[in-house]
């Protein structure tokens, strides 16, 4: 699964209103190999599911013109929500590059019937579907009204996101070195109705990321914690595309910050 990350991050914009044609049979190939193969660093299984509107009565307010959805869940346990947030994405981006469209929904879908046509055991989530096809030339005016209403084209300030060594001090491009891009294609990552979770302090050659937390959790888990796997994709995607190695893992270093924000996990860049 080869694709140009940073350009298909660039360029995707969640798409609503579809041209009404079927995905074709090389693309619908290529989606599904990616959808059975992706992995994410958390070691989180998810399984994806390509699912015809028409044969499973699929449905949503906010879409017009998509003859297919993905879905895709998971079942409960550590760091879920992110390696769930993370595979979902990556899956979405790689339809971006083929011309594929596709919006995360997580509430506007007929979500009793997603979630039989999903076959969920006890444990099991279906946090988001999306809607997969082409893009219509236009966008529909509830489309543009909902895009306007949520801010959907502009991104809160790279230092007010990034942090340089502590939470006191804003971080700078030029400053932030090799995670600079990595960091900037984060930024741009789609979360629930645009609340923009993550933090980010760098310390050297290591970034630790938190979640700032605006929304309650709901039945399908934290989903702030599935946003801040979606980005975590276009920070670890975007490494990888600049041949930047690194690793995981989970050690607070303790740095002070506010009541509404919580550690979630740390990225080391390997040594040379």
């Amino acid at each position: 699964m080869n694709f140009k990350v940073k350009e298909s991050i660039k360029d995707r914009k969640s798409v609503r209103t579809f041209d009404g044609r079927r995905i074709s049979d090389k693309d619908r190939e290529a989606l599904l190999k990616c959808m059975q193969t992706v992995r994410n660093p958390f070691d989180v299984p998810v399984e994806f599911k390509l699912l015809n509107v028409n044969e499973h009565g699929l449905t949503s307010p906010v879409v017009i013109g998509a003859e297919d959805y993905i879905a895709a869940k998971t079942a409960r346990g550590k760091n879920f929500e992110m390696g769930y947030g993370y595979s979902f994405e990556t899956v979405c981006l790689y339809a971006k590059s083929l011309g594929i469209g596709t919006v995360l929904l997580a509430s506007s879908i007929n979500r009793s019937t997603f979630e039989k046509v999903m076959d969920l055991k006890d444990n099991e989530v279906m946090p988001l579907a999306t809607p997969v096809g082409y893009p219509a030339p236009k966008r529909s005016i509830r489309e543009v009204l909902m895009r306007k209403g949520i801010k959907a084209d502009s991104r809160i300030d790279f230092d007010k996101l990034f942090f340089d060594e502590s939470f006191s001090k804003g971080l700078s491009a030029e400053k932030a070195g090799v995670f600079a891009d990595a960091l900037e294609m984060l930024r741009w990552a789609p979360s629930a109705v645009n609340k923009q979770p993550w933090r980010a302090v760098v310390c050297k050659d290591t970034v630790h990321f938190y979640e700032a937390k605006s929304l309650g959790d709901s039945p399908l888990g934290d989903l702030q914690k599935i946003d801040l796997g979606i980005g975590l994709s276009h920070f670890d995607l975007t490494l990888k595309e600049e041949g930047i190695s690194g690793r995981f893992f989970e050690k607070d270093p303790g740095l002070a910050h506010e009541a509404n924000v919580q550690y979630i996990i740390s990225f080391e860049k390997e040594s040379l």
